[in-house]
């Protein structure tokens, strides 16, 4: 099971908690649910090279709040605030009617955010540079980091091969089926001469016991709120 689910998916509600908080009917459900994917896109495809490591959305009548979690705040907060207005401002177009505020979270510990260091791993391959070699170094950075455990896996035409295939490696531990594990996966796409190659991330950072705070907003130290 936990070899073919999202180990997010499969925590959500006993150590992990949604990503998008709000209710709606059924008359609203599936346009709000479109704005929340347009916004996510948006914000992932403009700002990429922000290192954005997720995005949540938690919504309570007209009001919508984004928080937006990257390694590099202060690129994403911008001289005076400048980069969180103009955020604000490309959301409220893809959410028209509703009261927009943005908080800008910072990933303290990049090398331990499995997005991130996917990310890294494809940007490193779509450089030519050898995978296994980039994913050894991304693993014994991670390792570095203080992580349990880390497993990465890379599929495609990999160094340019006729047939695709994947290839993985992983060092320490991965309980992919405790619930209680704490284990962070990220998968990113590199773009390269071959072909796309897709790569996949489990971080395991320990076991969670007992009841987590389930929301996500009552993590300390937002970089920045408007």
């Amino acid at each position: 099971m936990g070899q073919k689910v999202n180990p997010h998916g499969l925590r959500i509600g006993v150590i992990a908690g949604w990503d998008a908080q709000w209710y709606a009917g059924k008359k609203d459900f599936g346009r709000l649910l479109l704005e929340d994917d347009q916004i996510r896109k948006f914000i992932k495809k403009k700002y990429y090279a922000n290192a954005i490591s997720k995005v949540t959305i938690k919504r309570s009548g007209e009001n919508v709040v984004v928080n937006v979690y990257t390694a590099r705040p202060g690129m994403m907060i911008g001289v005076k605030g400048a980069g969180v207005e103009l955020l604000k401002k490309e959301i409220a177009a893809l959410a028209p009617g509703k009261r927009v505020v943005v908080n800008i979270d910072e990933v303290k510990r990049p090398d331990l955010d499995a997005v991130l260091c996917a990310e890294a791993v494809a940007a490193q391959l779509e450089k030519r540079a050898s995978f296994r070699r980039t994913m050894k170094q991304a693993m014994s950075r991670t390792m570095r980091a203080g992580a349990k455990g880390v497993k990465i896996m890379a599929g495609g035409r990999l160094d340019g091969a006729e047939i695709a295939r994947s290839e993985h490696y992983h060092e320490g531990s991965i309980p992919l089926q405790t619930l209680r594990a704490d284990v962070d996966f990220g998968r990113a796409t590199a773009f390269t001469q071959f072909g796309t190659i897709g790569i996949k991330v489990w971080i395991y950072k320990g076991e969670i016991i007992g009841r987590k705070n389930l929301n996500p907003d009552a993590a300390a130290g937002a970089a920045e709120s408007v």
